[in-house]
């Protein structure tokens, strides 16, 4: 999966974007492809959020995937 390949890369503490994980995926080349992508990736997040091995952050402060609006960060639980 994607989004914990990129995880593990960055370390422990560090946040990725729903959108790198779409790149990973899509490619960089056509921002249109990525970007159909974005919600595929915020649901991954979300799993990965229910299933425990990630929290889902905004500013720093981790937010209920649920009710989350707007821009949002992943991190790994540690």
């Amino acid at each position: 999966m994607a989004i914990q390949e990129l995880l593990e890369q960055c370390g422990n503490g560090k946040t990725i974007c729903p959108s790198e994980a779409a790149k990973v995926v899509g490619g960089t080349e056509s921002e249109a492809v990525w970007r159909n992508l974005m919600e595929p990736a915020r649901m991954a997040a979300r799993r990965l959020v229910a299933s425990g091995d990630v929290e889902m952050t905004q500013q720093g402060r981790v937010v209920d995937p649920s009710t989350a609006q707007g821009p949002i960060r992943i991190r790994r639980i540690s």
